[in-house]
């Protein structure tokens, strides 16, 4: 009796043991749908934070360019304004410097009309004052034709020494005489004729040559010494 009672309680305890563990198996079959779900949500959540993450890294990089950007726009703008205001200051240097520029014409305005008034009464007084080159008319003229033009060539020649030597009123004055007397072209002229003679003859001082010389006067000895054609052309012209 007590054997077999002993293997019923066996029987009895195998029975509540697999009962137990159906019912586990039934409990972990129920839960296992439901660990599905959570992974999958989880998942889920991990891929949506993952592409957020991505979206705030890009918005962020695209924040640091543009501020970047907006920077650099501002170091130009200031830049600019930098370079504005000094335009500003070299215009206002440049207008006050023309202003007293200006004051300065003016002044010197004023002071040539008071210099010009000055001169135009002396000349009412003096009416010779202004004369550049004065001829007395009883005055005989001893080479016809040449005189006038002789002057000027060394009124010429003085203005181009002056002006040489910086002497700027000089070179100046004797230029105003020489844009009102233009010469009468003679001396160039009987210049030019006695240079021809002469090329026309190789330079030589011959028979012909010395007989046309003569006729105008020209002398071709110094002394009992003739005179090379240059000399003749320098001594006479």
């Amino acid at each position: 009796m007590n054997q077999q009672a002993f293997k019923f309680d066996e029987f009895i305890e195998e029975k509540e043991t697999s009962a137990k563990e159906a019912e586990s198996v039934q409990e972990e079959e129920r839960e296992a749908p439901e660990l599905d779900v959570q992974k999958a949500v989880v998942e889920a959540l991990a891929s949506e934070k993952a592409e957020m993450d991505e979206k705030l890294r890009k918005s962020e990089a695209e924040i640091a360019e543009k501020n970047s950007v907006l920077s650099a726009k501002n170091t130009e703008l200031e830049e600019k304004s930098a370079a504005i205001a000094a335009k500003d200051a070299e215009i206002e240097s440049l207008k006050s410097a023309l202003s007293a520029a200006n004051a300065r014409a003016s002044e010197l305005e004023i002071r040539l009309a008071a210099e010009q008034t000055k001169q135009f009464d002396m000349q009412e007084r003096n009416p010779n004052a202004l004369a550049l080159l004065d001829r007395d008319v009883e005055l005989p003229d001893r080479f016809p034709g040449e005189t006038r033009d002789h002057v000027l060539e060394v009124i010429k020649e003085a203005r181009d020494k002056a002006e040489a030597e910086g002497r700027v009123r000089r070179a100046q004055i004797l230029e105003s005489v020489l844009v009102a007397n233009e010469p009468s072209g003679n001396l160039a002229k009987r210049r030019a004729e006695l240079e021809k003679l002469f090329s026309d003859n190789a330079n030589l001082v011959n028979g012909p040559v010395i007989a046309e010389l003569e006729r105008l006067g020209i002398s071709h000895k110094h002394g009992e010494e003739y005179l090379m054609p240059a000399e003749i052309i320098k001594r006479t012209f």
